[in-house]
């Protein structure tokens, strides 16, 4: 488990936020990813999008 949170764009699939959060975390990638399309799907919808491109721009300029 990390101390800072950063994409990880290597391991990503669009822009690294859920690698980078199953890094901090110490979850698995694929977990991460799935409950993110769950959320989105099923509860938040496009705040969840929102969200994570808001997350990746945020973690890129810090």
């Amino acid at each position: 488990m990390n101390s800072r949170y950063a994409p990880d764009k290597s391991n990503g699939k669009i822009l690294g936020v859920c690698a980078g959060f199953a890094n901090w975390t110490g979850m698995d990638v694929m977990g991460v990813r799935l409950i993110a399309v769950a959320l989105t799907l099923f509860l938040l919808g496009p705040v969840a999008i929102l969200g994570y491109f808001l997350t990746a721009m945020m973690a890129n300029n810090a």
